[in-house]
């Protein structure tokens, strides 16, 4: 893990200092809804993040081997971004959020679907998501 000043000891303070913000969360969306992406697709994304803060938040989580760059098998300037083992593990989080969001607010058709199937059982969901997304390591 990146060696920095931490602020506490506690462990939701710990996790939220990596991957806590909006950004770096969207990024790991999208990453395990995608697998694989580049540093274009993530500026492509419908929430419009600015270059800089992309650059900063790809550092931290590599930096803290949430995620992994690969190289693009069509292109030297390019490179993939992949999650490792330890950015999977963080599915149940997204889950656990997006049944939140979807109590409060308004989510699109497509992703009530999916949500159903996580409620019908939370547990068998999560397993298989994790194990899906391990497979393609």
């Amino acid at each position: 893990m990146k060696t920095s000043k931490k602020r506490s000891d506690c462990p939701i303070n710990r996790s939220l200092e990596i991957w806590g913000d909006k950004w770096s969360l969207l990024i790991i969306r999208d990453l395990m809804f995608k697998k694989q992406c580049t540093y274009g697709d993530f500026l492509k994304s419908e929430e419009k993040i600015a270059t800089n803060i992309l650059a900063s938040r790809l550092l931290v989580l590599e930096e803290n081997d949430l995620i992994t760059k690969l190289d693009h098998p069509d292109s030297k300037a390019k490179v993939l971004y992949q999650l490792t083992e330890k950015g999977i593990e963080l599915f149940p989080v997204i889950v656990e959020i997006s049944l939140w969001a979807e109590k409060y607010y308004e989510v699109p058709e497509e992703r009530k679907l999916v949500l159903e199937k996580a409620k019908q059982n939370k547990a068998a969901f999560i397993e298989k998501g994790i194990r899906k997304m391990k497979e393609g390591l």
